[in-house]
């Protein structure tokens, strides 16, 4: 199959060094350079520094004609790149099925992925989300991983499974596109939380129950906009939500570590150098959960530590001193 992946950050890489040897593969870029460099080196220096890149893997920053020759469209844009990413594919006709793979809301129309799409692309119907536990570099590097590919379409979504699947990565279909896209964003922000916890020395207990009483959050905004509470039971939700939460390789626990050490939140991501899409999902998810009607409490507490200087140690105190409640 001839796959074009959009996006040539640490994700968008993976991928498509990880389905190039079975597959066609053309990994875009904006960066011309970086991609003459990636395509020199075979390592893509910025984000995956030290993973080897498949000879087989091309490169290239035309993106017209990445588009007009691939029978599937990876999109590996970051969240806050998807609407320009998709105008740009508004102007070509006839494009092939196309899948997804940031998280997150569009800040501030807190619209899902999938309903860009629909705005953007009206009428184009063969379109999947795939999320769920991984790390970019260890995907790139071969590691064993299992992921969610969401479609409406379930036989498009079980065609697509198969077709991206390999012995070290393994996709399982489903039809829950909003369950899929709610886990893989809300996730985001329950790392910080977690990575809060640890920074704070708070134990294993307490990050246990944070990550759970987590999950619960994730679960009670996903059901209300539309998704199916197994789905948060999966790998798109559970799953990625234990990987992210203790994993150090995550870029949104990294976030909450150094929140935790009191430093501001503009030094953070600038010394991080990547995207950490909970910082931006926090806020739109804290606007949803008050729109809605939601308990989100953990939710509210990283926001007002991300927005409104809120010292770690208050905002856990706050946590601790709630009301005391049924668990179900």
């Amino acid at each position: 199959m001839k796959l074009s992946v959009l996006g040539a950050g640490a994700w968008g890489t993976a991928l498509a060094a990880s389905w190039a040897p079975h597959h066609s593969v053309t990994l875009w870029g904006r960066n011309a350079a970086e991609l003459d460099a990636m395509q020199a080196s075979r390592v893509n220096a910025r984000y995956l520094p030290g993973c080897p890149l498949p000879d087989a893997l091309r490169f290239s920053p035309d993106f017209s004609a990445v588009v007009g020759s691939a029978e599937l469209l990876v999109i590996a844009v970051p969240s806050g790149g998807l609407r320009p990413t998709l105008s740009a594919l508004a102007r070509h006709s006839g494009l092939p099925p196309l899948v997804w793979i940031c998280k997150g809301f569009e800040p501030g129309s807190r619209k899902l992925p999938h309903q860009l799409i629909a705005e953007l692309l009206p009428g184009h119907t063969q379109t999947a989300v795939l999320s769920g536990p991984s790390f970019a570099q260890e995907v790139a590097q071969g590691h064993p991983t299992a992921l969610t590919l969401a479609a409406d379409d379930t036989a498009l979504a079980q065609r697509l499974s198969a077709m991206l699947s390999s012995h070290c990565l393994r996709l399982y279909a489903h039809d829950d596109v909003i369950g899929v896209e709610i886990g893989g964003a809300l996730k985001n922000v329950m790392a910080i939380a977690a990575g809060i916890c640890d920074g704070l020395q708070l134990g294993h207990n307490a990050r246990a129950a944070l990550i759970t009483r987590g999950l619960a959050e994730m679960t009670r905004l996903g059901v209300k906009l539309g998704g199916r509470f197994e789905t948060f039971m999966g790998l798109s939700g559970l799953g990625d939500l234990i990987l992210t939460a203790t994993g150090d390789l995550s870029r949104n626990r990294q976030v909450g570590l150094q929140l935790a050490r009191g430093r501001p939140l503009a030094a953070i991501l600038a010394e991080l150098g990547h995207v950490a899409e909970g910082v931006t999902t926090a806020r739109e998810a804290d606007a949803l959960a008050a729109e809605y009607g939601v308990d989100m409490p953990i939710t509210h507490a990283v926001c007002r530590m991300l927005f409104d200087g809120l010292p770690a140690a208050q905002a856990v105190d706050a946590l601790l001193n709630r009301e005391i409640k049924a668990e179900f």
